[in-house]
């Protein structure tokens, strides 16, 4: 079951670290709320370039993180192997959204343009701040400068139009910002 390719996944965290002796490994989760990666399965881990899918034997919150044990890995040493490996899922694991709605991962590598047609640049990540997430916009050789910009993510305010089929985001915002 190797047959799966980078567009058909999304990471949803990473192994970090080891946990304890008994093969737990702490979780980065990129999922809202956190604890929710521990609901997919199986996960997907990149092993020496290949996505291999695993179970979850178990999971927790843990302070303020997540800990999981993976299927079969029951000690430290084999447990080792895999921090600092991304999880993924198939996409079509994730639930629909709602109109309007987006995943991070469907609002990156978007052309980001004025209302009055300037390209900003493309879309190179998101941050989460706490009271909105911020677009990471980069400038590159077809846009107006190359400077990277942070765009408050605020629908109808700022962000004006999403089409991912164009695959650009039309954005009032003062190219001088």
């Amino acid at each position: 079951m190797s047959g799966y390719t980078s567009e058909d996944l999304t990471t949803i965290g990473r192994i970090t670290t080891l946990y304890g002796v008994k093969g737990w490994v702490k979780v980065y989760s990129h999922t809202e709320p956190m604890e929710s990666i521990l609901e997919y399965s199986p996960w997907l881990l990149n092993i020496n370039g290949q996505w291999k899918p695993f179970k979850i034997a178990d999971g927790k919150r843990h302070g303020k993180g997540l800990v999981a044990k993976l299927a079969g890995v029951d000690d430290r040493d084999l447990a080792r192997q895999y921090c600092g490996v991304d999880i993924a899922i198939e996409k079509d694991q994730l639930p629909e959204l709602e109109e309007g709605e987006f995943y991070w991962s469907q609002l990156e590598k978007l052309e980001v343009l004025t209302e009055s047609g300037d390209k900003l640049g493309k879309v190179s990540h998101l941050i989460a701040t706490g009271s909105n997430d911020v677009l990471v916009v980069k400038g590159n050789a077809e846009s107006i400068d190359r400077r990277e910009r942070l765009i408050p993510y605020l629908p109808d305010q700022v962000i004006k139009e999403i089409n991912l089929e164009e695959g650009t985001i039309r954005v009032d915002w003062d190219p001088e910002f």
